[in-house]
């Protein structure tokens, strides 16, 4: 999962990492490392936090992420990756996060929902996320609860129970 999510990166860090002069060439990777690194903590975080709902309305393809506070908290550990580990001054950060981190977050959360693109499978995320021991059917019954309708039957059918 990650090496996909940092090709995806790679792919659309266009103006923000890798036309950027405040990063020099030589940190490009690093930067994309660090994004992709951010995106994988902060979802791994939100699961084993408990924020499943979170997580659900991050990858329902009908809701906006921009307001969604994991997005937010991605936004914020990618700006202090590439001011603590990259020495990016903090206001860059602040612009190379804010307009990168969204982006990707949307084009990751379409591939996740594409059923042709086999590189982003959301039951393979979220066993990675989770570190393989997620309880589906917990996750499912606690986002409906207990129903079978709704968001909980959309997320069943996405792992094939």
């Amino acid at each position: 999962m990650l090496e996909n999510l940092i090709n995806l990166i790679r792919e659309n860090a266009g103006d923000a990492i890798i036309n950027n002069n405040a990063i020099p060439n030589e940190n490009n990777e690093k930067a994309i490392y660090a994004t992709a690194t951010s995106i994988t903590d902060v979802l791994s975080n939100a699961v084993s936090g408990g924020n499943l709902n979170g997580i659900m309305d991050l990858f329902n393809a009908n809701t906006s992420n921009t307001d969604n506070p994991i997005v937010s908290n991605i936004i914020d550990q990618v700006k202090s990756k590439l001011t603590g580990e990259l020495n990016i001054d903090e206001n860059e950060s602040s612009n190379i996060s804010n307009s990168l981190v969204p982006n990707i977050i949307d084009k990751f959360v379409n591939k996740t929902n594409d059923p042709n693109d086999s590189n982003f499978d959301l039951k393979d995320i979220m066993s990675n996320i989770g570190g393989g021991n997620l309880d589906i059917n917990s996750i499912i019954s606690g986002i409906s609860g207990g129903n079978s309708g709704g968001i909980g039957n959309m997320i069943g059918n996405l792992f094939g129970k």
